[in-house]
């Protein structure tokens, strides 16, 4: 048991090395979904987005990185990728309640399993997970409506 334990510290230390290494090397191109608006209400919303989603990659790069990588790629047979997945790009719900609670199932994805366990980020504020969520899902080769802040209110309250 002690092995195993040593060595899922070994591979989170080996993640956030690797992560803070890419993250100061890498620069990705960040898109913004656009809604069909008149052009003032546009702009406005546009710069909502690229706030949104700014603010949500800076709370990747805080908590989801090193687990899942700067590109959602993941680490193979232990965290799942980000990357136009199912269970990013399906069910809101799903995904609001895997960050609060937490996972220790594993996930199959493509015939592979992954099975590191999630703790649950309950302790971050709605906001910031509604953030966190809406840059995933339009990241990484993603695209899918926004998470908002009253989908999470609504499945935190349900708990």
């Amino acid at each position: 048991m002690k092995k195993i334990i040593s060595f899922c510290l070994f591979l989170c230390f080996i993640g956030l090395w690797t992560a803070c290494k890419n993250s100061s090397e890498e620069q990705k191109e960040e898109k913004s979904v656009e809604i069909e608006k008149p052009a003032e209400e546009n702009q406005a919303g546009k710069m909502d987005t690229e706030i949104k989603y700014a603010e949500g990659k800076a709370v990747y790069q805080q908590y989801c990185v090193t687990c899942h990588q700067s590109t959602g790629s993941g680490v193979p047979n232990l965290n799942p990728p980000l990357k136009q997945t199912e269970y990013v790009l399906g069910d809101k719900e799903t995904l609001i309640g895997i960050i609060l609670n937490g996972s220790s199932e594993g996930l199959e994805i493509n015939g592979k399993v992954y099975s590191n366990n999630m703790p649950p980020f309950d302790y971050l504020k709605d906001q910031e997970i509604a953030d966190v969520l809406s840059y995933i899902r339009n990241n990484f080769g993603n695209e899918a409506d926004a998470v908002t802040v009253s989908e999470v209110e609504k499945i935190r309250g349900n708990q």
